[in-house]
């Protein structure tokens, strides 16, 4: 079976408990699948070596180029395709057979980029309505940049580009998904999203930043950006509008978290004094 001319990059920070079953999912089909990991204490490295990966070891200097952007230049630039994975994600099959039919019929492959749905899981369970989350996960690093917005003082991220989407142009839409699926316990979830709403209330302080990212974002990402309200408005969404009901009580705990992510935002830029001029 022909492997697909796609470097696989995994950015990694303690990941043991997900690493396996993300390098497993993606070995055998594609041309390289290469690990790159934020000195982890974990087991995450030699796990993913055992399995076949390339480990290529990772420390921010604090500027830019942050991380998706540094294995942008410097991981397998042999390769033009890049596909980012998350450390708990797994593409599904039918995504896989939908990467052969573009990547190997023979026909150059137009677009500059391809978004990808998650299949979403939330506390151990497999969402199927509610809010769904598109990532550019896959792109030609040739016609690809992660933007460079000025926040590097902002808390929340870190070595991590924010919540924005690699500029690339043309973007096609996938119809199968990447699954996310988390073994870690729901608490780093809310951990995590503690510090992104950290970053997001920075960026409410600062209006020409915040808006330099929005048009990095994804058109359903723009429109919920200028959005009032966004606490009940995202709950509004996930769980009435696109039916979350329907997932019984995961779908509410999903709304609800999501919700609180939302009010946390608006209440730590309250607190937050207006940047200087």
């Amino acid at each position: 079976m022909s492997r697909l001319p796609i470097a696989v990059v995994i950015p990694t920070r303690n990941e043991e408990a997900n690493i396996v079953s993300t390098v497993r999912s993606v070995i055998a089909h594609f041309a390289a699948v290469v690990v790159v990991d934020s000195d982890s204490t974990d087991a995450t490295r030699e796990l993913a070596k055992a399995e076949g990966a390339e480990v290529v070891e990772y420390t921010w200097d604090g500027g830019y180029p942050k991380k998706k952007q540094w294995c942008l230049e410097r991981v397998r630039t042999d390769l033009d395709w890049v596909f980012f994975l998350d450390g708990d994600e797994t593409p599904s099959g039918e995504l896989l057979a939908e990467l052969r039919r573009i990547f190997l019929d023979g026909r150059r492959v137009r677009p500059a980029a391809f978004d990808i749905p998650l299949g979403y899981w939330f506390a151990g369970r497999r969402l199927r309505h509610g809010h769904t989350i598109v990532k550019r996960a896959l792109v030609d690093r040739t016609r690809a940049r992660f933007p460079e917005p000025d926040d590097l003082e902002a808390p929340g991220m870190g070595e991590q580009e924010g919540h924005y989407q690699p500029l690339a142009y043309p973007a096609y839409r996938l119809r199968a998904t990447i699954e996310h699926r988390d073994l870690d316990p729901v608490r780093t979830w809310f951990e995590r999203h503690n510090r992104y709403s950290d970053w997001e209330a920075w960026l409410e302080r600062r209006p020409e930043v915040r808006e330099g990212i929005r048009r990095a974002k994804t058109r359903q990402g723009q429109l919920f950006h200028r959005a009032p309200l966004k606490p009940l408005l995202s709950f509004g969404y996930a769980y009435v509008y696109r039916r979350g009901f329907l997932d019984g009580r995961a779908g509410l705990d999903y709304a609800l978290a999501m919700s609180f992510y939302r009010w946390q935002i608006g209440l730590k830029a309250r607190e937050q004094p207006p940047a200087a001029s």
